[in-house]
């Protein structure tokens, strides 16, 4: 089996993996005893790096249980911490399910949301946000680092310095990209995901900068800096970070290597499949992921017949039973929705692989699309 799902999660490092044998013996932290004291000492200098790689200070930056539970903490929290600046909230139409949820919750307490629009290959337009974040009342603006469906970079820098000049704090959702990527300037509050970046599920990472104000929406507890309540699970806290270092170390390769593969796949697919739309910015992109969608056909058709000739592979339009919907994503950008196609390369993806994807594609959509009684060349 090719597994090419690593935008929803990497494979665990091998880092990862002896790190998390090596302390998978951790004691309550919170304890005084010396097998305790160990364990705070694993868990601070996990700290130390992660801090160090996001360029934040230690006591900035806390985990959480996953980078959903980071996102929510950190839109819930930094808006509660700001009532008294307002009761907007500025986001892009794309941002992941977790960000416009909590968005949603707000909005039931009360507050505003207001959704800045994205162009086709799924980028907002820095000068829209920075205008939506400038209106009177904002307390909040969350933009991602790359879209998780498409690839597409966004332009977070640029934000920031709109935010910076209206007193608006920007939490950045990095979990595409940290690891891959550097962290882009001018965060307030940043969240990612250790499972994305080839650390175990679990774990999350939630950065608050010294002068944002920020109150945890949730009881308090002593655990985190009493940021995050419950116990730390210091065994997969210490093999994510391990996993986060070796990925940086590793990016400038596996991205010159991950962005030709993507290249390849972004050029061929239309060449050897009729009726096709790449979509997501063909340059200023994560360098694992390439998505398109197939007129006349599910992609939940295609991604069956995929997984029958070895290949693991998402859709970024998954419909699913509770909620009829396709993706808000490629609605947002104006794209196909259907047929649809998301491939994410994990590390050790080998041009092989890709090889045999391009040479099984174009027969799987052909009889898909002849099953529903459409003739394709």
């Amino acid at each position: 089996m090719a597994y090419f799902d690593a935008a929803s999660t990497e494979p665990l490092h091998p880092a990862a993996r002896e790190a998390l044998i090596g302390a998978l013996d951790a004691a309550d932290p919170a304890r005084l005893y010396g097998a305790a004291r160990r364990s705070r000492m694993l868990l601070e200098r996990a700290r130390e790096e992660a801090a160090e790689v996001i360029g934040a200070r230690p006591d900035e930056v806390s985990f959480t249980s996953s980078g959903t539970q980071a996102i929510h903490l950190g839109v819930l929290g930094t808006l509660l911490g700001r009532r008294r600046a307002g009761r907007r909230m500025v986001t892009g139409a794309v941002e992941h399910s977790s960000v416009l949820h909590a968005g949603a919750v707000h909005q039931r307490e009360g507050g505003e949301l207001d959704v800045v629009g994205v162009g086709l290959t799924g980028r907002v337009d820095p000068e829209e946000f920075a205008a939506a974040v400038a209106r009177e009342g904002t307390a909040l603006a969350c933009l991602q680092t790359a879209n998780h469906e498409v690839g597409t970079l966004q332009p977070v820098a640029r934000v920031a310095e709109a935010c910076r000049a209206a007193g608006v704090p920007l939490l950045v959702d990095a979990a595409q990209t940290l690891g891959r990527l550097p962290v882009p300037p001018g965060w307030s509050v940043l969240a990612a995901s250790a499972h994305k970046w080839g650390g175990p599920a679990g774990v999350g990472v939630l950065a608050v900068r010294k002068g944002t104000r920020w109150r945890s929406p949730l009881p308090e507890d002593e655990r985190e800096r009493r940021r995050v309540p419950g116990f730390e699970n210091v065994p997969a806290v210490v093999a994510a970070v391990a996993a986060l270092k070796a990925r940086v170390a590793e990016a400038e390769r596996d991205n010159a290597r991950l962005s030709a593969l993507v290249d390849r796949i972004r050029e061929a697919v239309p060449r050897l499949v009729s009726d096709v739309e790449v979509v997501g910015d063909p340059v200023e992109r994560a360098p694992h992921i390439v998505t398109f969608s197939c007129l006349y056909v599910a992609g939940e058709a295609i991604l069956t017949e995929l997984d029958r000739s070895g290949f693991a592979v998402s859709s970024g339009s998954s419909c699913t039973a509770s909620t009829l919907r396709p993706s808000h994503v490629l609605e947002a950008m104006g794209v196909l929705t259907h047929g649809n196609v998301r491939v994410s390369l994990p590390r050790d993806a080998s041009e092989a692989d890709v090889d045999r994807f391009l040479a099984v594609l174009p027969d799987i959509v052909r009889r898909v699309r002849a099953a529903v009684g459409v003739e394709s060349p």
